[in-house]
């Protein structure tokens, strides 16, 4: 159960603020789905705009990453995390993007790998070789 109240779009229509960025939202993304954790967010309207803001620049933005490719190193850095609500919304994203079934089982491949052998080296200590640290 959600901490706070997850707005309506009839609550969202009412207030000028959450609304331009609801709107926003679905012109960005060409739909009219907008996903619960904006609609929490909504709670605090400054915070929306700002976290909307942020995804929209590092997200839709033209880039060296492809949109896929952004997808999945959110879904990693969200399932390291531990973040259920991401990890789900970010895999659907991928997945409309363009990642395959093969593609996803690579990713979870090397998200539990990076785990294992990050705790490996974390639990032994190993120094950094001065050779990376260039």
């Amino acid at each position: 159960m959600a901490t706070v109240r997850i707005w309506s779009d009839a609550e969202a229509e009412a207030d000028a603020h959450v609304k331009a960025v609801f709107d926003d939202i679905r012109a960005t993304r060409k739909t009219d789905f907008v996903n619960n954790v904006w609609r929490a967010l909504a709670n605090q309207p400054a915070v929306l705009e700002s976290t909307w803001a942020q995804v929209k620049q590092v997200m839709t933005r033209p880039g060296a990453l492809d949109p896929v490719t952004r997808e999945m190193i959110y879904m990693a850095v969200s399932i390291a995390n531990g973040c259920e609500y991401c990890v789900h919304s970010h895999t659907a994203g991928a997945r409309a993007k363009g990642m395959t079934d093969e593609m996803l089982g690579e990713l979870l491949a090397i998200v539990g790998l990076a785990a294992q052998t990050n705790a490996l080296v974390t639990a032994l200590q190993v120094p950094v070789d001065p050779e990376f640290k260039a």
